[in-house]
């Protein structure tokens, strides 16, 4: 944990995989990859059955849980805190959680923390069923679950290799972006509905039930036992870290531009009540569809992300980040619904498709007993600075417009796609792995 100073002692599975599935496992990778050829390997069967339930029932208290915010206050600024709360911690603390990554047994930790997701959920559904729920309670309990997912994202996307192999990795990251974007139209959907019948709490409810899937899909998989190795100092790990990323210029050069994207450009989405009203004139029928449309976009650049091939990963980041930036613009000069939807379903699929390429890449490239800091350092640039954008968004919206706010950061997004194009042209780098130093 940050600032121990303790060796922290890594402990093998206990039932370490049998002669027979060690055998297939190698197997499994030695044949051709397809996107649906994932499925051979059996932990990740167990691993997308369990987070596709799982979830749904996290968008479904991502839903909920601002309804009720507002329900209880009225008030616009606490959904702003609640939304921050929830998120900066990513940004904070996810590098301590990809050092942790590195140092445990992925498949043991990530026990823990969905264990501790459970209990926060059931904590909000009783709180809420009961009747005692309060605004301070619900921002509390969303900074809980910000802690939670800085160890647990980057845990559970290192985990990603371990399961399916260097092949088959891009298949599975496209995947869980197809499964991630699917539960973000199928849950809010379901919430939408149990909450006008029903209320908020069984949203809560069912989330924490959700949990137990992937409790018992991590509980089946048999993964490799993980090496002991000697910690130093968690702080000196944490540096080591950044050092190694920063130092490998295929992983340096993609978290610029993902957190140039993600500062500038992802955080739209914030923006889409203001653009609904203020430039397309519509109601909350409007942007549903918008937000339907995002969410559709992010299927279709899940599914380019299958098809592209190791050569085509070089430059299929910055192309992505170059549509984005285009769309950006487009969209924020559309005054018409539909065309706003055109506009919007190339930027999601692009946005999809930046993130899942350069995941892929830095997962590619990095060393074994860095890659969960490196993950963490991709998470910290692509979740951790969504917050810090929509403030800064917000923020330049009052004071020049939706329109011109949007379009200068769609221009900055598009710029840092052309300056990784040079770099990399200028670099000539390949995807390959780079050593510890």
């Amino acid at each position: 944990m940050p600032g121990e100073p303790e060796e922290l002692a890594v402990t093998p599975v206990e039932e370490p995989p049998s002669e027979a599935e060690a055998k297939q496992e190698i197997a499994d990778i030695a044949q051709p990859s397809s996107l649906l050829g994932v499925f051979r390997h059996r932990n990740y069967r167990l691993f997308f059955t369990g987070q596709l339930i799982s979830l749904m029932g996290s968008w479904m208290q991502n839903t909920a849980t601002p309804w009720l915010v507002y329900s209880l206050t009225h008030s616009t600024v606490l959904l702003g805190i609640t939304s921050f709360c929830s998120t900066v911690p990513v940004f904070f603390l996810t590098p301590f959680g990809g050092m942790v990554a590195d140092r445990v047994d992925r498949r043991k930790f990530l026990l823990i923390t969905q264990t501790a997701a459970m209990l926060q959920a059931t904590t909000l559904a009783t709180l809420t069923l009961s009747g005692h729920i309060q605004v301070w309670m619900i921002i509390c309990l969303s900074l809980t679950m910000g802690l939670i997912n800085s160890f647990d994202i980057p845990t559970r996307q290192s985990m990603t290799l371990d399961m399916v192999g260097r092949d088959d990795l891009r298949h599975a990251i496209s995947l869980n972006s197809m499964m991630f974007n699917g539960a973000r139209i199928v849950g809010p959907t379901l919430a939408g509905m149990l909450i006008a019948v029903v209320g908020e709490g069984i949203c809560f409810a069912m989330n924490a039930v959700s949990f137990g899937a992937v409790l018992v899909s991590l509980i089946l998989m048999r993964l490799p036992a993980k090496a002991p190795r000697i910690n130093k100092n968690a702080l000196h790990e944490v540096a080591d870290g950044y050092r190694y990323s920063f130092a490998t210029p295929q992983i340096r050069i993609s978290l610029i531009l993902v957190a140039v994207s993600s500062l500038f450009g992802a955080a739209y989405v914030t923006m889409m009540p203001a653009v609904v009203r203020q430039l397309l004139h519509g109601d909350s029928t409007a942007q549903g569809t918008l937000m339907s449309a995002a969410g559709a976009g992010a299927l279709i650049g899940a599914y380019f992300l299958s098809r592209i091939t190791e050569k085509q990963l070089l430059y299929a980041p910055v192309i992505a980040g170059a549509t984005f930036g285009i769309g950006l613009v487009l969209f924020s000069h559309s005054h018409h619904l539909w065309l706003s939807v055109l506009f919007l379903l190339p930027s999601s699929a692009s946005l999809m498709l930046l993130g899942g390429t350069t995941n892929t890449i830095i997962q590619m490239v990095a060393a074994e007993d860095f890659r969960g800091r490196v993950i963490s350092h991709y998470t910290q640039s692509f979740m951790g600075m969504m917050p810090w954008g929509a403030l800064l968004l917000g923020s330049l919206a009052a004071r020049i417009g939706v329109t011109n706010a949007i379009s200068i950061g769609g221009l900055i997004v598009l710029a840092s796609a052309v300056f990784a194009f040079g770099y990399r042209r200028a670099t000539g780098f390949t995807i390959s792995h780079a050593p510890a130093q």
